[in-house]
């Protein structure tokens, strides 16, 4: 079973910007997604945006433009830019990989223990 961790968060003030990475235990030859979610306190775990094994990006709306999301193998990387107080969360990595008839191929979906971020105004 692959482990994620989640490094890079920190206190930065409104404007500033943070890099967060996603280390996996283990690669994969299995297509998969490597997504990246944010839960503030009192709201529900919301998607960030994700990168697939073929390095297409999906982002949500609040954050497109400010963020970007690269990869290195199954290892992932969200740049946040232009950070504002609403970007404070806990931020988590999530890797799901696809299910094929490749018996470690098996639809897991694996989650970090996540990385605090959080922004001042």
């Amino acid at each position: 079973q692959v482990e994620l961790v989640e490094s890079g968060g920190g206190l930065v003030q409104a404007g500033e910007s943070l890099r967060l990475s996603c280390v996996a235990s283990e690669s994969t030859r299995c297509f998969y997604d490597m997504n990246w979610y944010r839960q503030a306190p009192g709201k529900e775990r919301e998607f960030v945006g994700g990168i697939d094994s073929e390095g297409t990006t999906t982002y949500a709306d609040s954050i497109r433009g400010r963020f970007t999301i690269s990869q290195d193998g199954t290892n992932a990387t969200l740049e946040m830019n232009s950070l504002k107080p609403d970007d404070t969360a806990m931020y988590y990595c999530n890797q799901v990989v696809h299910q094929s008839t490749r018996p470690d191929c098996d639809g897991s979906d694996t989650w970090g223990l996540g990385t605090q971020v959080t922004v001042s105004s």
